[in-house]
């Protein structure tokens, strides 16, 4: 997620320069080949200019759509921000009785557990996602989630080694952590350290954050709609490579030099173009691990010092820091 006011220009133009430059070239080749043959190329604007605005109609769709999944995404995680505060007071404010202070740090420790390992599991890479090196240059975004081979020893801080063996070579390591949290609860319940219907608000919780587990396993595990997604490249290529054959038909007849024009305006319309489609492409995994996605990291650091702090724990860690305006 990018938390300066804007991106700049430059910042912009790097990451989706290709486009442009191709369709200068590809323009220029046109308008050169029509010009010096003396064939003409040029096709009616008024047609070209009704598919363009289908072209961008169907663009507006696509991004649509993708804003769609990245804010539920992000609604989704601000559900898991307020149980997990609401779950930190409960755990204080019902479990008392004899080693109170350790059980509520342990309950805590591996809530912490359960946010890291659904963290790691949604940052996996799927065959539809953004898997190829991340940018670098000046003004590219060049922040990614560094999450490989880090699971275990981020798991062994909150989780005993016992637990943590048992968890080796499950499918789904954070759904196995909340059956672990719920057995332990039950456990406390039989200790009679809380009643039956404080027991069943802590049930309540648990349930909530499988429902917020399940829901962000949906929008990572089901790609936005491949159909749609490639339709949308292809009938913006058809487009702009029809795009110098409808500007010599504006600048055939005007002045000799407006026809050496046509390959920036054409490139120019082609970027604008293939900028809203890689927009739209590049906000359909909200959990990929890339520059603008859902920073998980950072919120998931903001509940731990929360939860850590409500029981006064020490060596609370700091809050996650954006890099080069970026927050992961």
């Amino acid at each position: 997620m990018y938390v300066k006011r804007r991106y700049s220009f430059w910042m912009t133009f790097n990451w989706s320069k290709w486009p442009f430059i191709i369709g200068i070239l590809y323009n220029l080749l046109i308008c050169a080949t029509s010009y010096f043959s003396g064939i003409d190329l040029s096709l009616p604007w008024g047609p070209l200019g009704v598919i363009g605005i289908a072209v961008a109609f169907y663009l507006g769709f696509k991004n649509n759509s993708s804003y769609d999944r990245t804010w539920e995404a992000r609604k989704i995680w601000g559900s898991i921000v307020n149980n997990s505060r609401t779950f930190g007071a409960a755990v204080i404010a019902f479990v008392n009785g004899r080693n109170q202070e350790e059980i509520r740090k342990e309950l805590i420790y591996r809530h912490v557990a359960w946010m890291t390992a659904l963290r790691h599991q949604l940052r996996l890479s799927k065959e539809w996602e953004h898997t190829e090196n991340r940018l670098s240059g000046l003004y590219a975004p060049i922040v990614c989630e560094d999450y490989n081979n880090k699971l275990d020893s981020e798991l062994s801080q909150y989780l005993s080694k016992n637990e943590l063996e048992k968890l080796e070579g499950k499918t789904n390591m954070a759904t196995q952590i909340l059956k672990n949290q719920s057995l332990r609860l039950q456990e406390i319940r039989d200790k009679d350290y809380y009643d039956d219907f404080r027991h069943m608000e802590l049930h309540q919780l648990i349930s909530s954050f499988y429902t917020d587990q399940g829901k962000s396993e949906r929008i990572k595990n089901f790609p936005f709609p491949r159909q749609y997604a490639s339709v949308t490249l292809w009938i913006t290529l058809v487009f702009t490579a029809l795009i110098p054959f409808g500007l010599m038909d504006i600048m055939i007849g005007k002045e000799p030099w407006m026809i050496w024009m046509c390959p920036f305006l054409g490139g120019l319309i082609t970027w604008v173009f293939y900028l809203m489609e890689k927009i739209g492409d590049y906000s359909e995994n909200p959990f990929e691990g890339t520059y603008n996605d859902i920073p998980i990291t950072s919120i998931s650091r903001a509940i731990e010092i929360d939860m850590r702090e409500m029981i006064e724990d020490s060596e609370v860690p700091p809050p996650i820091k954006d890099t080069n305006g970026f927050l992961m």
